[in-house]
């Protein structure tokens, strides 16, 4: 295998592991992790610092995501190469080897990924996710649907082959997965909306 590419992956999961909420929280005499959801990204960090921190955790953590895909797409790597690059980001992001493992939900920096995939079915995952929100004010729900919209927008919109839909389904699927605490609230009826 091209030993650039394997290069790309390792780099794009050690960046994506880079816990930008968590450091910037730290800098401000924070751990976000004990306070509101408990999480690193910019939900959590914008309700326990302010909305301008966590605007500014989900440009940082978008970049993560968008950075490796953008090397591969401009060094002519095809598209089924970059998907990998971006799920490569997007664990590390979610797995972080600077927090035990444990990280986000992969949602700012999945943006990233999708954004350079795909600006026009991003541009519709997008307004699927702002539709669910203000109908809902569930940030957690509506990244979910965004998740999973995009690989099926992009299935139909610009027919990629089985293994490149195979990739986007695997990473709308972990950032599902990394939401089984909000799922569970959600079930509930105890999922906090965001004001």
């Amino acid at each position: 295998m091209d030993g650039v590419f394997i290069l790309a992956c390792i780099l794009a999961f050690v960046f994506g592991s880079i816990p930008f909420g968590f450091v910037i929280g730290k800098l401000k005499g924070v751990d976000v992790r004990q306070y509101g959801s408990g999480n690193i990204g910019a939900t959590n960090v914008s309700r326990v610092l302010g909305k301008k921190y966590g605007a500014l955790v989900l440009l940082l953590d978008a970049l993560k995501g968008a950075l490796p895909v953008l090397f591969l797409k401009v060094s002519g790597y095809s598209i089924e190469y970059q998907v990998v690059a971006g799920l490569s980001a997007i664990l590390g992001h979610c797995f972080s080897p600077f927090l035990k493992f444990r990280g986000g939900k992969g949602v700012a920096t999945g943006l990233g990924v999708f954004l350079v995939v795909s600006p026009k079915v991003t541009l519709i995952a997008f307004l699927v996710f702002l539709s669910v929100f203000l109908t809902t004010r569930y940030v957690s729900l509506s990244s979910i649907t965004a998740a999973l919209s995009f690989p099926l927008v992009f299935r139909f919109l610009e027919k990629p082959s089985d293994f490149t839909s195979l990739i986007l389904f695997i990473t709308a699927f972990v950032v599902v997965g990394k939401h089984y605490q909000n799922i569970i609230r959600l079930l509930k009826g105890e999922e906090k909306k965001f004001k």
